[in-house]
């Protein structure tokens, strides 16, 4: 399958067309940001990782249920995807604080919440992608109730299989992100999963093996990708 004109370039990945109006590719960078693009840098063979992940993670999830746009991977880096007319919300689940959790709660991170918590951030790099509740949500007219808890239910099952993938392999899911839309009425799971998009921490180390090693200067960024890789395809 060829790609043809670009339709969106992102801090981490290229949007391209195709031949068939319903399906788009999605090539992975290796450049990374984080505090909303203030900070910037590159993590060598990242998009390689993260496009090799987001295909596993992506198969499983399908195979339990979770209707995704993921079609098939194209070569290390490209994907063909469903083209979807994205929901403007983030979904986020945390199993345990950390990030902007902790801040907002004062709780030390890594404290295990008693049921995940989820939340939905507003998708505007203008407003710095704000947390809302659903009375933001149905004021602004973002979307209906039905579909934030379709939403909510989704991400709340994709945690729960999630979780256990992740165990399996000696990981800790301590919280991630998820994006969906819509394509011919049905909602799909989009976008990535990846280190990018998930803190994962080493079951018996606690080791940060994802995106915070960037955020916090922790080094090792490369070595933890390509380790979250291996173990997500064992």
């Amino acid at each position: 399958m060829t790609s043809t004109e670009l339709l969106y370039e992102g801090k981490a990945k290229k949007v391209f067309a195709t031949s068939d109006p319903d399906v788009v590719i999605v090539e992975f960078k290796d450049d990374a940001t984080a505090f909303n693009g203030e900070k910037k840098g590159q993590i060598a063979q990242k998009g390689v990782a993260n496009a090799a992940i987001t295909t596993r993670l992506m198969n499983f999830l399908a195979s339990h249920g979770i209707p995704t746009h993921f079609h098939k991977q194209l070569d290390e880096r490209r994907l063909a995807v469903a083209r979807l007319q994205m929901v403007p919300l983030e979904v986020v689940v945390r199993n345990r604080v950390a990030g902007s959790l902790e801040k907002r709660m004062g709780v030390a991170e890594g404290t295990v919440l008693e049921a995940p918590v989820v939340e939905l951030y507003f998708k505007n790099d203008a407003l710095g992608d704000p947390l809302l509740n659903e009375d933001h949500i149905r004021a602004m007219g973002i979307a209906s109730e039905e579909l934030v808890a379709q939403l909510k239910k989704q991400a709340l099952e994709v945690n729960r299989l999630l979780q256990g993938f992740f165990d399996d392999r000696q990981l800790i899911l301590v919280d991630f992100k998820l994006e969906f839309g819509m394509q011919g009425g049905q909602l799909l799971l989009g976008d990535e999963i990846s280190p990018d998009t998930c803190r994962l921490w080493d079951k018996k180390t606690l080791r940060k093996m994802d995106k915070d090693r960037f955020r916090r200067d922790l080094g090792g960024v490369e070595d933890a990708y390509r380790e979250v890789l291996e173990r997500v395809l064992s």
